[in-house]
């Protein structure tokens, strides 16, 4: 299997000048950083990296110190033996203690949310408030709870599947359809087409395999009561990899969880509107004191 190769992959990455690659809790990381003031972690979703933020995080880093990593195996990060979330929370958590940069909010799109709020659940370098973003925080229900797990058990362990994936992934315009027919989001040429370089590569296919191989959130479905802090839960209205109904659900179980529905959006709701979600993070943050 071939990883990203930043010396090739990385020309032309959105804000690669903010790139740095930090070694922390076993684990060789590509992690971007800007902006300055209370520290805003960025956690992208399965199969995504650091490009999900590229016209949100330049916003951010108005008000915000700016934290976003590749999640293992994603993007420019290696990858770990188990990516459970409690794995991948245990290892940002040592990212941002290498970096002295703990976080005041955590902001998790799709997986990210949940690893977010496993980080909470452990007290893994726990913020003030959170934010998720499509956030796919529930097991899913009955059989498919076991299955899904299972079948990217399956598809992980053999190595043909990531590159029978990537080689899907070459032919011209099947991310741009995968995209528009999984999530519901419309993109710019600009993202599917950094979607599209990172489908290319096996490597890349594996940790987002890896990641669905060991997804268990009963533990985080159980502790959901126990997590008291502002939880902002917000869902684009025409997701069709989360329902909306998940964060409905989720904020309801929460102390101080509240859920927002985004009209005329899909899974990918930051990407399609960077400035409205900016705005309502920072909203957010102003309203928990963690901005003026």
């Amino acid at each position: 299997m071939t990883r990203p190769d930043w010396r090739s992959e990385g020309k032309g990455w959105p804000h690669a000048e903010t790139s740095r690659f930090i070694s922390a809790g076993g684990i060789d990381w590509h992690v971007q950083t800007m902006g300055q003031g209370p520290v805003a972690l960025l956690l992208h979703g399965t199969g995504a990296a650091t490009h999900s933020w590229r016209d949100l995080a330049p916003l951010l880093a108005a008000h915000f110190t700016v934290v976003a990593p590749d999640l293992p195996g994603h993007g420019f990060t290696s990858p770990i033996r188990s990516a459970t979330p409690k794995a991948v929370a245990t290892g940002i958590a040592a990212l941002t203690e290498t970096l002295k940069l703990p976080p005041a909010i955590t902001i998790g799109h799709s997986a990210g949310a949940a690893i977010a709020m496993t980080m909470v659940q452990h007290r893994l370098a726990p913020p003030q408030a959170v934010i998720g973003l499509g956030g796919a925080l529930l097991p899913f229900p009955g059989m498919a709870g076991k299955l899904f797990p299972a079948l990217a058990r399956l598809l992980f362990v053999n190595p043909l599947m990531p590159e029978i994936f990537a080689m899907r992934a070459r032919v011209p315009g099947e991310i741009a359809s995968f995209i528009q027919q999984s999530t519901g989001s419309q993109l710019d040429a600009t993202g599917l087409a950094l979607y599209t370089r990172l489908m290319k590569s096996s490597g890349h296919i594996a940790g987002a395999l890896a990641l669905m191989a060991n997804w268990d959130l009963v533990p985080l479905e159980s502790a959901l009561p126990t997590l008291d802090l502002p939880v902002l839960l917000a869902h684009g209205e025409r997701d069709k990899t989360i329902p909306p109904a998940t964060s409905r659900t989720v904020a309801a179980r929460l102390p101080r969880g509240q859920a927002l529905i985004l009209p005329g959006l899909g899974h990918l709701a930051h990407e399609e509107d960077p400035a409205g979600h900016a705005a309502l993070i920072t909203a957010f943050a102003r309203e928990n004191g963690i901005i003026a």
